[in-house]
This record gives structure tokens, sequence and C-alpha cells, in this order.
């Protein structure tokens, strides 16, 4: 009877805590349903097209969050609408840990330069931790015999308007890496968006799409390969899978550098112990020895925040890409 009675009285302050967490417009999720996190399969939407950057870094973190943790992640690619379908979907999924947001700065990019998205990257989204930082690179085609920012700039101020450059989506980080270099070195260009990297990649080997900042992960075969020559990288100090390339400040165009991540999001409403234990899951296989290998193979260099310092400075870059977007007169679409 003793025993009935403890369990009777357990059951019952479960029940009086979830009805106090509804009552409160909480979610239901104890520290003991936190702790127990996953206790099943985690969706996780990638709203980018297979094999871009945003989806080979994120499949190489969490096949070892799975299996660390024992269950699986499932990877969705949810490309269209300049990524806003995905996102939107993430945004109305339940708060409970088991969807996440696999998301690059294009979170805060895109509503910068395109009406009506139907999310805001601030109150809508709980950021969990970086995944790493994917160093651009801007590339062309060995054909085209351009070698160097210097005689691509040359050529683009020779003939104004004539360069063409391509971009994965409007208003994503490539987009705008491209921009802020464009303007910084002084030259006009027509625009030429792709659904994604792999796309924009074979149009620029071709020689149909004359240049195209790409994340270096993609990128990095076809340049060793020598489909491509790296001109340059926007980040602010050299890619350490390629050493040799300039950043575009020390070839010579001030004000150009722009950097670009990798980073996992979950709905804003998820509990905060939940976020706790996704990040600190994340955070462990990012160390994994093995899991480092594979990133470096890719040129993505570790970049770990907390969820705090990634909410800080997803509100931040939110403000700058409205500055840039207005600066490089791009009309909201």
């Amino acid at each position: 009877m003793g025993e009935t009675a403890v369990n009777r009285r357990e059951i019952l302050k479960a029940g009086m805590g979830s009805l106090t967490a509804v009552a409160a417009g909480l979610p239901a999720m104890g520290p003991a349903r936190a702790a127990d996190w996953p206790t099943k399969a985690v969706r996780v939407v990638v709203p980018y097209a297979p094999g871009s950057a945003t989806d080979l870094v994120p499949r190489t973190v969490l096949e070892q969050v799975g299996h660390d943790v024992g269950q699986s992640f499932v990877v969705e690619n949810r490309p269209g609408g300049g990524t806003t379908v995905g996102s939107n979907q993430v945004k109305q999924a339940d708060p409970d840990g088991y969807t996440m947001l696999i998301h690059s700065n294009a979170i805060v990019t895109v509503p910068a330069i395109q009406a009506n998205v139907p999310y805001d990257p601030v109150a809508d989204f709980s950021a969990i931790t970086p995944l790493g930082n994917v160093p651009m690179v801007l590339v062309v085609a060995p054909s085209k015999g351009i070698k160097s920012v210097k005689e691509l700039v040359a050529k683009a101020k020779a003939n104004p308007g004539q360069i063409n450059y391509g971009a994965a989506g409007i208003g994503t980080p490539p987009h705008l890496a491209m921009e802020r270099f464009r303007l910084a070195a002084g030259f006009e260009g027509q625009l030429v968006p792709f659904k994604g990297a792999p796309e924009a990649l074979t149009e620029t080997m071709t020689g149909r799409i004359d240049i195209y900042f790409a994340p270096i992960t993609p990128a990095l075969p076809l340049i060793r390969d020598g489909k491509l020559l790296a001109l340059t990288v926007a980040s602010s100090k050299r890619a350490s899978a390629l050493p040799d390339v300039p950043t575009s400040i020390e070839a010579g165009v001030p004000d150009s550098d722009f950097d670009f991540w990798v980073g996992a999001f979950v709905p804003k409403k998820t509990p905060r112990d939940v976020v706790a234990k996704m990040h600190a899951s994340i955070v462990k296989a990012i160390k994994t020895p093995s899991v480092q290998e594979k990133l470096g193979k890719l040129g993505v260099e570790e970049l770990i925040m907390t969820p705090e310092a990634f909410d800080a400075r997803i509100a931040k870059e939110a403000v700058i890409a409205k500055k840039l977007a207005k600066d490089a007169k791009i009309e909201p679409q």
C-alpha cells in the first residue's frame, strides 16, 4: 500500500506540474523530460538543396550527435522561397526539441531583402550554436583568363555592367558577400540567381557565369582539381584549407570581408533546458576528433557559441544585414 500511495502522489505531482505549465502558457515539459531528450528521432529541416555547405556540415555533425544520444537525426531538404519555406515549417513546429532548423547567415539576410518573409529571425527562433564557419571563395573558370582580383576589377571597370555573377538565392550570404565585394571594389555587374551552390558552381565552370562567391565546402574539390580558380576569400582571415589564397582585403579591396556560418535553431518557445541539452550534445559532437577531421576536409573552421551569445549575434547581424541591403540598393522582392 505504501508503494501504491507513493506512486499515486508522484502521478498527482506530475499532473499538477503539467497543469501549472499549461495555465502559465508554457510548454508542458519538466526537467525530467529535458534530461531524457531525445526519446525519439529528431527532424532536421535544411532549407537548401542537397550538396550545399548548409547541407553537408549538419549531416557531418548530427550523424555523430545521433550516435552519441542513440537517436536518429533525419535531415529533410526543404529549399524554396529563398529558404523561407523550410524556415517557416520549423517556426510552426511544436517547440519540443524534436524539430531543428539548420540555417546560415541567410536567416537574417533574407528578411532584409525579401518582402513578406513569414518569420522574424529574432522573435521566432532560439539559436543553439553555430556548427562552423564556412569561408567563401570567389571562383572563376580558368578559361576566363582572370588570375587575380586586380585583373577582375580592371576588366569589370573596363566593361561596366558586363560581368555577371552567380548567387545561391537572393539575400543569401554568398549573394551579399558578392554585393559587399562589388560595392567595395567599385564596379557594376549582373546578378544571376540559382537554387543552390552545386548549380552555380557548374555554370561557373562552364564559363556561362563569370564569377561566383561560393561556400568553400562544395567548391574545394573543384579548385583542387583545377576546374575552378580561387581568386580570394571573403573571410576576415585566410582559409586554412586554402592558405595561399588572399583575403579580399589583402587583395586590395578594403571593407569587403564577410563571414559565413552554419548554425542550429529551434522554435522560440522550446524550453531553455532542452536548448541547453541540445547545445551540449552538438558541442560534444563537434569536438569529437573524427568530426573535426571531416569538417577540416570540408574546409569548415570551428565556431562554437553559447545559445545566449548566438542569440545576441543573430540580433546584431539582423541590423547589419538591413544596412547592407540598403547600401547595395537591393529592393525587397
